[in-house]
């Protein structure tokens, strides 16, 4: 019964989460047209998040034919692919867009040049500065030099497409790529970078009134006198994202969720699978949303297979080790490192080391404990009847053990493996001092241990605790 209730919970808790990604995008009441300017937050590194957040917010403006849309923007810089997907968002955009660097101390480095220069506006507040958008690696190192001349002229032409378009001064936006240049408000306003300085939004809008907009529909005269101003927040889908798409959380759900499927297999029944396909599941939907590297994922998923195997095969030992150190390779490569992506400007993301360090001692003991459970513990085929009362039963070899064969023990023929070492011919005595899963015994023809008797209360315990999952 323990696990029915166990499958139905986690049944309800996948429910409950599609009903919540569905709701998160049911449209919201339809708002007067026109009547409105759209204002847009982006702060931080440019992502596949970003760039969904801001081409929905382009779009809702468009549907309601806002007045214009303002991007306000604060970044260091991030993924090329989604910088051009931002920009191509902005310049396709039917309503007019102003991006504004603020708050005071605020940038639009990087990949923030681009997006600052594709807007229709393009306003900075004083103290902020725009540029520095020089091609280096994901961690921030110099590129090889013929790989360097090719991602140069690559993003010089990106940069002078979007300057001609927007009638900015296309050299001094090369010098942010070639030369790595970076500049004040009132530099980039001085060198035809930006359109105009303002020390807030109601400046900026009081500056704009007037102006003429080049839209993917056409000229359009901008109107902001007397028009209320409307945040286009992000919605729950995209903030539930930005969460799983932390590198250390999404680390932490492949681990755990692989490991809960690991002890699924193992005992099925025990409960942690539907659990474990859900943490899979967000794992996964975190990973399309960073630079992830698929060797670090195969080794985490083949280290679980070794775990698997080590539970399994009796008396190897080389399983368990050799998947602790897939295990632990695999995060140190799951974002970066060796086969990663080809796209040298793609922002890299690191895992803590400390939390790497946590997760391979906390799956260590796991994987620990249920071999002591599983092989040590005694059981019989599915955790049925037998338990741990095959520890310490006498057995007989009725084929040669070298180090492997078959005895008899409590009326049943067994396949049977001794330590390495250890030899006994057929018709020798023998006794059982581990059980592997139900299918295999370990059985030594030394005298029992004296410890043997003492160990028998956490076979009885284990053997207790598995009939009570299999309810």
């Amino acid at each position: 019964m323990a696990r029915y209730r166990l499958r139905a919970f986690g049944a309800i808790l996948l429910a409950l989460g599609v009903a919540s990604l569905l709701l998160s995008q049911w449209p919201a009441p339809t708002q007067a047209r026109g009547d409105y300017i759209g204002v847009v937050r982006i702060d931080g590194a440019i992502d596949a998040i970003s760039s969904r957040y801001l081409s929905r917010a382009i779009g809702k403006a468009e549907g309601d034919e806002a007045v214009l849309i303002v991007i306000e923007l604060d970044t260091p810089g991030g993924r090329l692919d989604s910088t051009r997907d931002m920009v191509a968002a902005i310049l396709e955009s039917r309503s007019p867009v102003a991006v504004y660097v603020t708050p005071s101390g605020a940038q639009a480095a990087s990949a923030g040049t681009f997006i600052t220069a594709a807007a229709n506006f393009a306003v900075m507040e004083p103290t902020t500065n725009i540029g520095a958008a020089s091609p280096v690696s994901g961690s921030g190192e110099d590129l090889p030099s013929t790989l360097e001349r090719k991602v140069i002229e690559d993003t010089r032409a990106f940069i002078r497409a979007i300057s001609e378009q927007r009638d900015r001064n296309a050299e001094a936006l090369e010098a942010t790529v070639t030369h790595a240049r970076a500049y004040s408000a009132t530099e980039a306003l001085d060198l035809g970078i930006i359109d105009f300085i303002a020390p807030d939004l109601e400046d900026l809008l009081a500056q704009v009134d007037g102006r003429t907009a080049q839209t993917a529909a056409g000229p359009v005269v901008v109107n902001t006198e007397g028009v209320s101003v409307r945040n286009i927040n992000t919605s729950f889908l995209e903030r539930f994202l930005a969460v799983i798409a932390d590198p250390n959380i999404a680390f932490t759900l492949i681990s755990l969720g692989s490991l809960a499927l690991m002890i699924e297999f193992l005992i099925p029944g025990f409960g942690p699978g539907i659990i474990g396909v859900i943490m899979l599941a967000l794992a996964f939907v975190a990973f399309g949303q960073l630079p992830v590297n698929w060797v670090g994922v195969g080794l985490i998923l083949f280290a679980m297979g070794l775990f698997y195997f080590e539970m399994e095969a009796p008396g190897i030992g080389v399983f368990g080790a050799g998947g602790l150190v897939s295990f632990l390779v695999g995060a140190l490569l799951l974002f970066g490192g060796f086969f990663g992506s080809s796209n040298p400007l793609d922002l890299t993301v690191d895992i803590s080391l400390w939390l790497v360090v946590v997760m391979g001692v906390f799956v260590g003991s796991t994987v620990l404990a249920f071999y002591f459970l599983v092989r040590g513990g005694g059981s019989s085929d599915a955790f049925g009847s037998l338990d741990g009362d095959l520890v310490g039963t006498p057995a007989v070899a009725i084929s040669d053990l070298n180090p492997t064969g078959r005895v008899l023990a409590k009326d049943r023929e067994w396949f049977a493996t001794m330590e390495e070492g250890q030899r006994v011919r057929a018709g020798a005595n023998v006794h059982v001092v581990a059980v592997y899963s139900g299918r295999t015994l370990k059985v030594s023809s030394g005298p029992a241990p004296i410890g043997q008797r003492a160990r028998r209360p956490f076979a009885a315990f284990a053997g207790r605790l598995r009939r009570a999952f299999r309810r």
